[in-house]
């Protein structure tokens, strides 16, 4: 349930502006998730959410600093260790296998590298499908992910 809700609140500040622990707790309470402010403080520590100035000049929660993409990629490599089984690809498609409701925490850390090469992600229960822009890409990308990770696939 922890990882769910964790991955849930990733997707929350992704797709929304979130000023405060009160309006991300609504916002879970919404998605069906019942949780106390001092879980949703513990969540955000471990989460390492940041609260960076948004474009409209408000501070919101953030997974990334703009100038800590270093300390962000390395959460970003934990998560996918936690949750990535396998990596593949077919065409300009990469495929990733996750455990069983992995997928949207390692899909919202994807997202939110913002890697050169992939136009989009879409991120069922245990598997994420990655479009690239070319077949070249998305062999650089599994190889990347892979290096990453030290995953053999099955």
């Amino acid at each position: 349930m922890k990882k769910r809700r964790q991955a849930k609140i990733l997707d929350i500040i992704k797709n929304g502006s979130v000023e405060t622990q009160e309006e991300l707790q609504s916002r879970l309470l919404e998605a069906g998730y019942e949780v106390t402010q001092a879980t949703i403080s513990r969540d955000i520590k471990e989460l390492r959410l940041v609260k960076d100035l948004s474009e409209s000049g408000r501070y919101v929660y953030s997974t990334v600093r703009k100038s800590d993409k270093d300390a962000f990629s390395t959460r970003a490599a934990g998560i996918f260790a936690d949750s990535v089984i396998s990596v593949d690809n077919a065409g300009n498609f990469a495929c990733v296998k996750c455990f069983s409701g992995m997928a949207g925490a390692a899909c919202a850390a994807i997202d939110s590298m913002q890697w050169g090469g992939v136009l989009g992600t879409i991120a069922g229960d245990d598997t994420i499908f990655v479009l690239c822009k070319s077949a070249e890409e998305a062999q650089g990308f599994k190889s990347s992910l892979e290096k990453s990770l030290n995953v053999k696939n099955s």
